[in-house]
């Protein structure tokens, strides 16, 4: 067999024959030879479907110039994607694809097939450099050029990417973000309050408090949570990674704050994260505490964003 077991464009082929005929492509050429003498050095097939994408066979006859120099004359086959400017910016395509040449004489098909390629704007076609010899081509006794004529196929299998990719961008420490909430009319706050959204990091949050306890601490402590914004709206974001406290001044004694807090990993399954037991209500209630002062509270966040996956 004169086909090269390792051609130039290909490290890793399947070489075979079959019997059944490619399932996406054939191509005739009739009068081979006039090629040549046409100066037709080049010649790009007609397009065809496969895996929702179009696609064209490159044949060059008199083999494609490469940096490999042999001293030997070989057809170079190639298959490029057709239509991109239709395709999204950054297309990439994965796919494995088969390239045949009909075997007149014993009524099959050289198979010759590569190992995935990943077809891009870059690297619009894939394929072989020295699919076969001339010299075998044109021999009367291979069976593969007949009357002058020879046909050739291709079979595409696109790869569907349907795995999930994942980022994970980590931050360079920075001067922690800091906010301040004054909360008049505390005693007359519903079982919920939430504060207006803010931006930290390039992340929107929002401070969520129940003055009268959540679920697990009703009438026994008041509740601060943080909540993300953009893990609840934005697909995009997967995980965030945030240091933050949250704290209750103390309006009368300078330094006996109520604070709470830590790092987490907040996601699209915990939004939400604080302390339930924030802080015990007959504490938050007692004006001698200095936590509400003429039945006012002041609520400070902190938080430094550390890692973002996407």
């Amino acid at each position: 067999m004169a086909l090269l077991p390792h051609p130039i464009d290909e490290d890793e082929v399947t070489v075979e024959t079959r019997d059944l005929l490619p399932s996406h492509f054939l191509f005739k050429i009739e009068s081979f030879s006039l090629l040549s003498k046409h100066g037709i050095d080049k010649y790009e097939s007609s397009e065809f479907e496969s895996g929702d994408y179009k696609w064209k066979l490159i044949i060059y006859p008199n083999g494609r110039k490469t940096e490999r120099e042999d001293g030997t004359d070989h057809i170079s086959v190639y298959l490029a994607i057709s239509e991109t400017s239709s395709l999204p910016a950054c297309w990439d395509v994965n796919a494995v694809f088969s390239i045949f040449l009909f075997n007149h004489k014993l009524d099959n098909f050289l198979s010759v097939r590569g190992r995935v390629r990943r077809f891009h704007s870059l690297k619009p076609e894939w394929g072989f450099s020295t699919f076969i010899q001339t010299e075998t081509l044109i021999d009367p006794s291979s069976g593969y050029l007949v009357d002058d004529t020879c046909v050739f196929g291709a079979e595409v299998f696109v790869v569907k990417n349907k795995g999930t990719k994942e980022c994970l961008s980590l931050l360079k420490a920075i001067d922690p973000f800091k906010r301040e909430f004054k909360i008049s009319r505390f005693s007359r706050l519903g079982k919920i309050w939430f504060s207006e959204e803010f931006k930290a990091g390039d992340h929107k949050w929002k401070l969520i408090m129940y003055p009268k306890g959540d679920i697990e601490e009703k009438e026994r402590s008041v509740s601060i949570f943080l909540h993300s914004v953009d893990l609840e709206r934005d697909s995009s974001c997967k995980k965030i990674k945030a240091n933050f406290y949250i704290c209750i001044k103390n309006q009368l004694i300078d330094g006996a704050h109520c604070k709470n807090g830590g790092s987490h990993w907040f996601s699209t399954l915990w939004v939400t994260w604080g302390c339930s037991r924030f802080i015990p209500m007959v504490d938050m209630n007692d004006p001698k505490k200095g936590f509400v002062v003429k039945d006012c509270c002041i609520i400070e966040v902190e938080i430094s964003i550390q890692a973002v996956v996407r």
